[in-house]
């Protein structure tokens, strides 16, 4: 299938093992922290769980834009195959854990880890498959290895528990972080471009996110992620709720619910490459938006077990059709030389919408009636989708006028549209660093937020 062309370049194979084996270590981990969270806190194991999760979610959100200001100054395997070194070290210690803090502070570095491998392996890429179809297949395939992931962890868990105790799905996860280390250093990582940047600490923590939030197909992209957050936390915080309490079934009914949610996902990453080659990215992600107003109404139906099959699907589905172009949406959002940056602030605010995803979807199924969740979820999403219609131009051109006013500043450059200056003989080879003037300028060219562009041209 074409879908598995990207596959043929030697340095995303190797890659992308390393993300399946990653991927599927961590599914091993999360039945395991389960596991452990009972037998640490028997009366309140999802009080723990809950804890846990709020603290990846901080962990994220604290840590990737600290990455994406400062990674492009370090060689990229390098840290790639640290941090999965040091993942691998911070498992083996998950079995040791005998208190609850313990747990607590292992997995917000376990996260703290993680946010700072997923954003540069989103940002580069590209770097690897500049070619157009090559890069929107990588990207299907990478959102299919994490459903198959989702899919096929618990089942290869539960067998694993039937010879063994827990504490060896998190050896198996070490081993795994262990493979990916390896695969990492096999594969081919070009140099990441130098940075534009200029400025303290501050300004090259918070780049990333000004820029993405300044830019407004970006903060559409966010919006459609925010319905994505709303419809995904139904199923991952109330299926249970639903299934064992609504429908008065069996916890067996549980996961196989859930497994039409990423059965959907898997076809529709299968089918996007083709879709995307005849739809814009704004076309498709809006309609997974409003799929999942679609769906969360139809909870309003009250669906039976049966029913609840195809609207879990539904959500599965409308989830591609948001989170495959994302990808590609922030890569041309951005110059070559910032796209750490950019990945980073999408990974950290699009997991701050799941922060309240979770929390809505959470709190509303304890005091409410499922129906009643199902619609503030769904009214949710359908003004998160139409805020993203709004501020996403229909009709978007890339290259856009604009006004330059005149500037005195310094930091590393080539000549280019925007630098065209005297040298007195010192400055040394392109990029080079030292003051220079930038007179006052009116031109067009393909647009995006950088050290030159602070703000989006008004229409």
């Amino acid at each position: 299938m074409e879908i598995f062309s990207p596959l043929s370049n030697p340095s995303f194979r190797w890659l992308f093992f390393s993300q399946m084996v990653s991927l599927l270590g961590t599914g091993l981990t999360t039945v395991a922290l389960a596991l452990l969270a009972y037998d640490l806190n028997p009366g309140h194991a999802g009080a723990v769980l809950g804890s846990a999760l709020a603290i990846k979610m901080v962990a994220y959100l604290g840590f990737a834009p600290v990455v994406g200001g400062y990674v492009s100054r370090l060689p990229r395997k390098t840290w790639l195959a640290c941090l999965n070194a040091g993942r691998a070290v911070i498992v083996v210690l998950l079995p040791f854990v005998g208190e609850v803090w313990q747990l607590f502070v292992l997995i917000f570095l376990l996260n703290a880890l993680a946010a700072g491998y997923t954003p540069v392996y989103q940002a580069l890429l590209p770097d690897i498959l500049p070619d157009e179809q090559a890069y929107t297949r990588a990207l299907s395939l990478s959102r299919l290895a994490m459903e198959m992931e989702a899919l096929f962890s618990p089942m290869l868990a539960a067998m694993l528990l039937l010879v063994a105790s827990y504490d060896l799905l998190f050896a198996l996860n070490a081993l795994a972080f262990t493979l990916a280390v390896l695969s990492v250093w096999r594969a081919t990582i070009p140099a990441a471009s130098l940075s534009e940047r200029s400025g303290g600490i501050w300004n090259h923590v918070s780049f990333g996110i000004r820029s993405y939030l300044r830019t407004p197909r970006l903060r559409a992209v966010l919006a459609l992620n925010l319905a994505l957050s709303a419809a995904g936390a139904m199923i991952i915080v109330n299926t249970v709720v639903y299934v064992r309490r609504e429908l008065g079934l069996g916890a067996e009914q549980v996961p196989l619910v859930m497994a039409a949610a990423g059965a959907g996902s898997m076809v529709a990453a299968l089918i996007l490459p083709t879709l995307l080659e005849r739809w814009s990215d704004r076309a498709v992600m809006l309609s997974g938006g409003w799929l999942f107003v679609v769906a969360l109404l139809l909870g309003l139906t009250g669906p039976g077990y049966r029913e609840l099959f195809p609207i879990w699907a539904m959500i599965g589905v409308a989830t591609s059709l948001v989170l495959v172009p994302t990808g590609r949406v922030v890569r041309d959002s951005c110059n070559p030389a910032d796209r750490n940056d950019y990945f980073s602030a999408n990974f950290a605010l699009t997991h701050g919408m799941w922060l309240v995803g979770y929390l809505l979807a959470g709190w509303l199924g304890s005091l409410v009636s499922m129906g009643l969740t199902f619609l503030v979820l769904g009214l949710v999403a359908m003004l998160a989708t139409l805020l993203a219609s709004r501020i996403w131009p229909a009709n978007e051109a890339s290259v856009l006028w604009h006004e330059h006013e005149a500037m005195d500043h310094q930091h590393p450059h080539v000549h280019d549209e925007h630098h065209q200056h005297e040298h007195e003989g010192w400055e040394g080879p392109e990029p080079h660093v030292h003051p220079h003037h930038h007179a006052p300028l009116h031109h067009s060219h393909p647009f995006v937020i950088d050290e030159h562009h602070v703000h989006w041209p008004r229409e």
